[in-house]
């Protein structure tokens, strides 16, 4: 079934919920639903609103709600991945299955191996279309929140925002062996929120990863294959997502 978000909680009424703004021409257009035709509404708090449609203008689609549950999607540990800046187009991928797997924030990191240079408008303006990606894979993916993408920040940056996390994590290539990583995935249960640091081509650089490491960031290894920047932070959110995940 189809998934919009509407985070204005003035658009919920006892009865029924308006759709506004370019989702709109999507549920008219795009979709070509019509009335009596079902949807779920998300308000982005955990809420999910079974709805069927009553009214579709130029301007507005006006849903009656069916059903109202809790959406148990989310993972029990808020997640950041701190993304070092890719080439290309590898960011667009990175967010779409990192939402899909249940981060919670994506922050672009510059770090000294960061080959794409950005001013303001285009950081901007990339922003825009990655929270627009992110928006996507989360009603795809039938999340409960859309994710957020930030504007990119230095790694000095990212390391200050991370101390603010129950706790941090950073594959690296010294990192001890896997029994000890797998003791550090484990801790990962009931912390609120965990931070994860993936470097881009050509990794973090020693001093950026020393940094990290003096800040409380925990090094851990994802064994004995050299993963690319686009897969290594699927791979870690893939297994902490398993960790974290229970029976509803």
């Amino acid at each position: 079934m189809n998934r919009f978000f509407v985070d204005d909680p003035g658009a919920f009424s006892d009865r029924s919920v308006v759709i506004t703004g370019e989702d709109v021409n999507h549920v008219k257009n795009v979709l070509r639903l019509k009335e009596n035709d079902e949807l779920i509404v998300s308000d982005g708090r955990g809420r999910d609103y079974h709805c069927r449609i009553s009214g579709i203008t130029n301007e507005e689609v006006v849903a009656d709600i069916c059903d109202i549950c809790d959406n148990f999607s989310e993972l029990s540990t808020e997640i950041t991945l701190f993304q070092g800046f890719p080439k290309g187009d590898k960011m667009e991928l990175i967010i779409q299955k990192t939402v899909e797997l249940g981060v919670t924030r994506i922050v672009p990191v510059m770090t000294k191996r960061t080959v794409v240079k950005l001013d303001d408008k285009k950081a901007k303006k990339k922003t825009e279309r990655y929270n627009m990606i992110a928006e996507s894979a989360a009603k795809q993916s039938g999340r409960g929140m859309i994710p957020e993408v930030t504007m990119p920040v230095s790694f000095a940056e990212a390391v200050s925002m991370a101390e603010k996390l129950d706790m941090n994590i950073i594959p690296y290539e010294e990192a001890e062996g896997v029994e000890y990583s797998r003791n550090i995935i484990k801790n990962i249960k009931g912390k609120k929120s965990l931070g994860i640091f993936i470097g881009p081509e050509g990794g973090f650089a020693r001093e950026e990863v020393e940094k990290a490491l003096d800040a409380g960031v925990s090094a851990i290894t994802l064994g004995h294959r050299i993963l690319r920047t686009e897969t290594a932070g699927m791979a870690v959110i893939s297994i902490i997502m398993f960790e974290l995940e229970e029976d509803r």
